[in-house]
C-alpha cells in the first residue's frame, strides 16, 4: 500500500471522552465534528449509544447533521449493541473484543473457539441486520495478547469475509514501531486489505507507531484532537499530520485544508477548559519560534535550513525573536530592514551587544527593541 490511500478515523468524540477532562455538551460535539468534518477526516467514531442516554441521542443527532465525515460507533460485541448502534444512522460500527478473554493473568475462562462463535454469532446478526454497513473488528490490547490466539482469531474473521476492516490496538502504549510493523505485516498475509491502527502514547510512541503502520500497510490510523483519551491519550491529529508531512508534504497537503488545524484544537481546548501544549505539533505556540542566532540567521536566509514545516501551508506565521542574550547581529540587521531605518553593519553590531548586555538581566519586548533601534537611527 502506498500512503496516498490511507484514511483517518479521529476520535476525539469516542476515545477523547475518555480524557480525565471531557464533558462534551451536543453543542461541544457538534462543533468539533463540524471542524473535522472541514478539515477533511475521513471518519469520525463515537460512543457506544449504549453508554447512556444522553449518549444514544447525540450520536443521533450527529449523524443527521450531513457532514462529509462517516460516522463510527463504538460498541461491545454484542447483538444489543449493536441494535442500539443502528438505530443511530451511523454509517459503520467499530467492534472491539475484550482482551480479559485472552490473557491467562486476567482469569481466561474461554477457550479462542468459544470466543470465536461469540465473535461470528455478533457479526453474522450484524450483517443480517445491515448488509452494507461499514464494519471494523479489534480485538483490544493486541499486543499483550498471545500471537497464537491473535492468528486463530483474526484469521477466522477475515475468512469469514464479514468485516471491511481489522483493528490493531495498542490499548497501553507498550507496543514499539518495530513490534508495530512486524504486526500489521503478519496480519496483511492473512489476505485482509485494511487494516486499522489505535495506538496510545503513555511511552511517547504513538505517532511513530502510527507512521510505522502505515508503512508496513495499515490503511486507517485512530487519531484525537491534542491527542486526548485515557491516560495520556493516544495518536494526536496534528502530530500524525507533521510527521507524515515531513515525508511527503504535498500528499497531506492535497488531501486536507491544513489551514483549518489551529482552529480545530484552540475549539476542543476552549471545550475542556486547557491550554494548548506551548510544544504540540504545528499548533503549539513554540512550533514556529527561532531564537538562537545561528538558527535565525539560517532560517532569515533559508527557512528550510531549520525548518521541515512550513508554516504557511498550516496558516501560522513565524516568529524571530531578538530581544535575548543569544540574539545574533544578522537577526538585528533583519529587524532594521523590516523598519526601513538607515545604519550600517557597524552600528548594528553595536546595538546587537546593547541588546545582549540589556538581557542578560531581563529580556527585551519586540517593541522595546524597535524603540533601541529607532532611537539609533535618528
Amino acid at each position: 500500500m502506498t500512503l496516498e490511500h490511507f484514511s483517518i478515523i479521529d476520535t476525539t468524540l469516542r476515545e477523547g471522552e475518555q480524557f480525565y477532562k471531557a464533558n462534551f455538551s451536543f453543542k461541544d460535539k457538534a462543533r468539533i465534528a463540524g471542524l473535522l468534518s472541514d478539515f477533511g477526516v475521513e471518519f469520525i467514531e463515537v460512543t457506544s449509544p449504549c453508554a447512556s442516554p444522553k449518549s444514544k441521542k447525540h450520536c443521533k443527532a450527529l449523524t443527521a447533521m450531513g457532514l462529509r465525515s462517516k460516522f463510527l460507533a463504538h460498541v461491545r460485541c454484542n447483538r444489543d449493541d449493536v441494535l442500539a448502534a443502528l438505530e443511530t444512522g451511523v454509517s459503520g460500527i467499530n467492534f472491539f473484543f475484550h482482551s480479559r478473554f485472552f490473557h491467562n493473568r486476567f482469569g481466561q475462562d474461554k477457550s479462542p473457539q468459544k470466543n470465536l462463535d461469540i465473535i461470528m454469532d455478533v457479526l453474522e446478526f450484524t450483517r443480517q441486520q445491515a448488509p452494507g454497513i461499514d464494519i471494523r473488528f479489534s480485538i483490544e490490547d493486541a499486543f499483550r495478547t498471545r500471537l497464537e490466539d491473535l492468528i486463530v482469531i483474526y484469521g477466522a474473521v477475515i475468512e469469514s469475509g464479514l468485516v471491511h476492516r481489522l483493528g490493531v490496538a495498542d490499548t497501553v502504549g507498550v507496543a514499539l514501531p518495530g513490534e508495530v510493523s512486524r504486526i500489521i505485516r503478519l496480519l496483511k498475509t492473512l489476505g485482509i486489505a485494511q487494516i486499522e491502527f489505535h495506538g496510545h502514547n503513555d511511552t511517547e510512541c504513538a505517532v511513530a507507531n502510527s507512521l510505522a503502520a502505515l508503512e508496513a500497510g495499515a490503511t486507517h490510523i485512530d487519531t484525537s484532537v491534542l491527542g486526548i483519551g485515557e491516560r495520556n491519550g493516544i495518536t494526536s491529529l496534528a502530530g500524525l499530520v507533521a510527521r507524515i508531512y515531513s515525508r511527503h508534504p504535498d500528499l497531506i497537503k492535497n488531501k486536507y485544508q491544513l489551514g483549518q488545524l489551529k482552529l480545530i484544537h484552540e475549539t476542543l481546548a476552549q471545550c475542556l477548559g486547557i491550554t494548548i501544549p506551548f510544544n504540540h505539533p504545528i499548533v503549539g505556540e513554540a512550533a514556529f519560534v527561532h531564537k538562537a542566532g545561528i538558527h535565525t540567521n539560517s532560517v532569515i536566509n533559508d527557512p528550510k535550513s531549520y525548518e521541515i514545516i512550513d508554516p504557511g501551508d498550516f496558516n501560522a506565521l513565524r516568529t524571530i525573536l531578538i530581544g535575548h542574550k543569544l540574539t545574533g547581529w544578522n537577526a538585528i540587521r533583519d529587524r532594521v530592514k523590516q523598519l526601513g531605518l538607515d545604519l550600517d553593519d557597524h552600528a548594528i553590531k553595536q546595538l546587537t551587544w546593547k541588546i545582549k548586555k540589556i538581557a542578560d538581566t531581563t529580556p527585551m519586548t519586540m517593541p522595546q527593541v524597535d524603540h533601541l533601534l529607532k532611537e539609533a537611527a535618528q
